[in-house]
C-alpha cells in the first residue's frame, strides 16, 4: 500500500524532473515544433513544384529555382508562394502579380 506522501506526487513513483531536465524539455518541444512545420512546408513546396512540372513541362530542378525566384523577386515567402502555386492548380485563380512572375520565370527556363 502507498503511503500519504506518494499519494500527493503527480505520478507515485515518478521524480520531477530538475530545472535543467525542464529547460531541455522544452527546448525539445519547440525543436519538435519546429520539425512539424518544416514538414509541413515541404509537402506543400513538393506540391507547388509538381504543379509547376505538370504545366510548364520543366524539371524538379527548374520548378525548384522557378519558385525560389518568384519568391526572392515578389518578396514573399517561399512556402506562401507554394501555397499559392498549389492553390492555382486547383481553382485556376491566382493573383496577377505572382501569375506574371511565374509566367516571366517559366519562360526562362524554355518552355
Amino acid at each position: 500500500m502507498l503511503s500519504a506522501a506518494a499519494w500527493s506526487a503527480p505520478w507515485p513513483g515518478l521524480d520531477l524532473p530538475d530545472e535543467s531536465a525542464a529547460t531541455q524539455i522544452r527546448e525539445l518541444e519547440s525543436k519538435v515544433g519546429q520539425l512539424e512545420q518544416a514538414v509541413e512546408s515541404h509537402a506543400v513546396i513538393d506540391q507547388a513544384m509538381g504543379v509547376l512540372i505538370a504545366v510548364g513541362r520543366i524539371s524538379a530542378a527548374e520548378a525548384w529555382d522557378v519558385l525560389r525566384e518568384t519568391s526572392m523577386s515578389t518578396n514573399i515567402k517561399l512556402r506562401h508562394v507554394a501555397e499559392l502555386v498549389v492553390t492555382w492548380g486547383a481553382t485556376g485563380h491566382l493573383a496577377a502579380d505572382i501569375r506574371s512572375e511565374l509566367s516571366r520565370r517559366l519562360a526562362r527556363t524554355g518552355i
